[in-house]
């Protein structure tokens, strides 16, 4: 201990004055200053708990109370503050009991020199203990406030895509639709081949802007939400067969679980299709597949959505890429609504599994939306109307 550090204040449980006073004696021969308060009642222990102390030397045997019994009050009260028992007699089990009960250090009343150091070294030991609290205390709390701020990036950014989606609809789709109802007016009216021409090239551009501005659309805000997550999942999955030719199966437990009259927890639908939307994603561009599937389910209150790929799977060293935020986005989109992403990859593809704790939920409860009809898997509610 520093010269120049602050005196220790030390608490000691101790019914002899004389044994209180040999063990200041090598607490001063051992280099240390320290201000210490003797009690020996169980009564005068606990008051004098209710001050801050830098450590607490205690005697086994005491009239009515025991050093065992102190161990217990103070590891209630405080897990960090050192305790050193000490005894005239101690025996190997009671020993290994206080260890494990919480105390610092023992020792025997013949051996009070090793008394200075056992308390210097339990001392830096709770300092070393509380610093790491500390640390993981500001740390869980740092965590907490990445949570929230990745929470309210998630909102934003879907309010945002919410809203150009809005602005796409009505401004950039009623304009090219009203462009395709002139043009379409042009060609029938006029009578030269050459306009005609013309006019029936400015259609298909006009449709395959009008497509281009859907797809944009759908991205940005799925309004397939709006029918249903089941819905929505399947109309995924049969787009991505559709685009890819990888053969994609949505499977559900709704025949179990109900089609009506089920409210999710907010974020949730949106939470599961991005997931689903994200992951299938991937797949088209890394996994070799040539099946998927999708399960959805609802036990034990917990949403799960399962997909499942048979491609080349991921190794270590794909994710552990510095610029995998892919999976990283995953993750941190799960905890927005309380849940988790569990993945696991081999030879045989990848599994990726959200779960998400629904409040109330219960096996057999309703879920929003039905799996539909098959012949709608390429119905897109966004689309606009056609001519």
């Amino acid at each position: 201990m520093s010269s120049t550090a602050a005196p220790l204040r030390i608490l000691h449980l101790e019914d002899s004055e004389l044994d209180h006073e040999l063990a200041l004696a090598h607490l001063l021969r051992g280099g240390l200053d320290v201000r210490a308060q003797r009690v020996d009642s169980r009564a005068e222990f606990e008051a004098a708990l209710d001050r801050p102390w830098d450590a607490i030397v205690s005697d086994y045997n005491l009239p009515g109370f025991s050093g065992l019994q102190a161990l217990q009050i103070v590891r209630a009260r405080d897990p960090i503050v050192p305790f050193v028992l000490v005894s005239g007699e101690i025996g190997e089990d009671v020993a290994v009991t206080a260890m494990r009960n919480g105390a610092s250090d023992y020792l025997l009343k013949n051996r009070l020199a090793r008394l200075a150091p056992a308390l210097e070294h339990a001392i830096d030991a709770a300092r070393t203990r509380a610093a790491r609290v500390d640390a993981d205390r500001e740390l869980a709390a740092s965590r907490q406030r990445l949570a929230e701020l990745a929470r309210h990036l998630q909102t934003r950014v879907e309010a945002e895509r919410a809203a150009i989606a809005r602005e796409i609809h009505d401004d950039v789709g009623g304009s090219l639709t009203a462009l395709k109802f002139d043009i379409d007016w042009i060609r029938r009216h006029s009578s030269e081949p050459a306009v005609q021409q013309r006019a029936a090239s400015a259609m298909e551009t006009v449709s395959h802007a009008i497509g281009a501005s859907q797809r944009v659309m759908h991205n940005l805000r799925p309004a397939i939400l709006e029918q249903g997550l089941v819905a929505a999942l399947q109309w995924l999955a049969g787009r991505f067969e559709k685009r890819t030719g990888v053969e994609c199966l949505f499977r559900t437990s709704h025949e179990h679980i109900g089609t009506e009259g089920h409210e999710w927890p907010e974020g949730v639908p949106l939470v599961a299709y991005r997931t689903a939307q994200e992951a299938l994603t991937n797949i088209s561009k890394h996994a070799q597949a040539s099946r998927v599937t999708m399960d959805l389910s609802i036990s034990g209150g917990v949403l799960s959505l399962e997909i499942s790929d048979n491609g080349r799977g991921l190794s270590r060293a794909d994710l552990a890429k510095a610029s995998s935020f892919g999976i990283r986005g995953l993750h941190e989109r799960a905890t927005t609504v309380g849940g988790w992403i569990d993945l696991s990859s081999g030879r045989n593809g990848t599994t990726l599994i959200l779960s998400v704790p629904l409040a109330g939920a219960t096996r057999g409860a309703p879920m929003e939306g039905d799996a539909g009809d098959d012949d709608n898997r390429d119905h897109d509610p966004s689309a606009w109307s056609a001519l």
